[in-house]
């Protein structure tokens, strides 16, 4: 396979098994997403609850950001990802058993959610930091491309397989088949034979600890691009508030329910095949801003239907725009960063992204308790198409990027 190969990531072995870890975990996680959403909505019919459900995992993550970068450049990264992963699955089987325990408090759901939250506010930035370090430098934007691909494919079966097993058992089948399938990412996880050791040699202080912050400060690429996507996924967190479109809008079900979440990861994935075997050669950066404000407009456009057909179209849009803005900052924030920082700029990055997800979406179910699902989607749209037409004049350094290669 030569080095210009549309597969050139797959030549290594320890990248194959993260893969296979992360697709595992990530279907293992979509399933519990719809299950969990749906579960809590069936038990309160509250808006705002769907909201709480962002917010119990939101918080952990802002909380315990810097500890967790801090851990991903001081410890080995593959093993703080092992840790994760039994924690995920630990998550999981809680799930399992209140479920099948029929407790039907929401109170008990929110907690296990901050524990899967704290598990999550750690294994983004071991993550994202390990990832480097499994393949050589000219193949890495070709292996972020593939893991965004192998990503949001996960994100379109989980979701379906969710959806479908709910519609036919409930909740506690869910919960049932993701637990072994943690356990089996698990497995996966610990084939990788790379090790990274302790990169950060520094001894631990306030310094060390907010080095990522005053780095992406610096960086002004990085900046640009982690905080566009911050407040296009604060504000267009439409995908929260699908179980009300599911039941009183477009009138599906739970099984629509999966397939509508699935949909912006059918988009997704395709962009980023596509993204994978064409790489950016210019415009990288302007095409971002774009593909953003597609993102707005897409949403807002789901927000007034009442066709399930096109909110699918729409909710596809917002998945391939939202995979461009991936791939560019995935990339950037990797590649300019020093091997020994990427987990605490990882942390940064996980902050203004990972998190904003959960925050997004209590942002959402918050606006929606106040307007109205429909207003609140629409409102989110409107909103991120301001957020983009300002972070074109702020940050003229993010318009400017051309390609995405590695340089030196």
């Amino acid at each position: 396979m030569s080095s210009g190969s549309g597969l050139a990531a797959f030549r290594y072995r320890d990248y194959r098994w993260m893969q296979m870890a992360r697709m595992l975990s990530v279907i293992a996680s979509e399933m519990q997403s719809v299950a969990v959403a749906w579960q809590v909505y069936e038990i309160t019919h509250r808006a705002i609850d769907l909201g709480y459900v962002g917010l119990a995992q939101f918080l952990p993550g802002i909380l315990l950001s810097l500890l967790a970068g801090h851990t991903a450049d001081r410890f080995d990264r593959r093993r703080v990802l092992l840790v994760c992963y039994l924690g995920y699955a630990s998550s999981s089987a809680l799930l399992l058993w209140q479920s099948a325990r029929h407790l039907h408090q929401v109170s008990a759901i929110f907690a296990i959610l901050l524990l899967l939250g704290t598990v999550r506010a750690f294994s983004g930035p071991a993550s994202q930091a390990l990832m480097p370090q499994l393949v050589k430098e000219e193949h890495f934007p070709n292996a972020v491309a593939w893991s965004s691909s192998i990503f949001t494919t996960s994100t379109i079966l989980g979701p379906a397989l969710g959806g479908l097993i709910y519609a036919v058992g409930g909740a506690t089948p869910v919960y049932a088949i993701a637990v072994p399938m943690y356990l089996l990412s698990l497995l996966a996880m610990s084939l990788i034979a790379t090790r990274t050791g302790r990169l950060e040699q520094r001894a631990a202080s306030v310094e060390t600890v907010l080095a990522g912050f005053k780095y992406v400060w610096r960086q002004k690429v990085i900046l640009g691009s982690v905080s566009l996507d911050l407040f296009a996924v604060l504000l267009g967190g439409a995908v929260a508030l699908l179980p009300i479109y599911a039941d009183q809008i477009l009138h599906v079900g739970p099984r629509g329910l999966g397939i509508l979440r699935s949909a912006p990861a059918v988009g997704a994935a395709m962009m980023a095949v596509l993204l994978a075997n064409r790489p950016f050669r210019r415009r990288a950066g302007a095409t971002m801003l774009w593909c953003v404000a597609l993102f707005g407009a897409a949403t807002i456009a789901f927000g007034v239907s009442r066709s399930f057909a096109l909110s699918l179209v729409m909710l596809f849009i917002t998945g391939a725009t939202d995979m461009v803005s991936v791939i560019v900052r995935g990339t950037v924030v990797q590649i300019a960063t020093p091997p020994e920082m990427r987990g605490r700029v990882s942390a940064v990055n996980f902050l203004f992204i990972g998190a904003s997800n959960e925050f997004g979406e209590f942002e959402s179910g918050l606006t929606a308790q106040w307007f109205g699902a429909v207003r609140a989607v629409i409102l989110g749209g409107v909103g991120t198409l301001i957020v983009v037409g300002i972070w074109a004049w702020r940050f003229p350094e993010l318009r400017k990027v051309q390609t995405l290669e590695m340089k030196g």
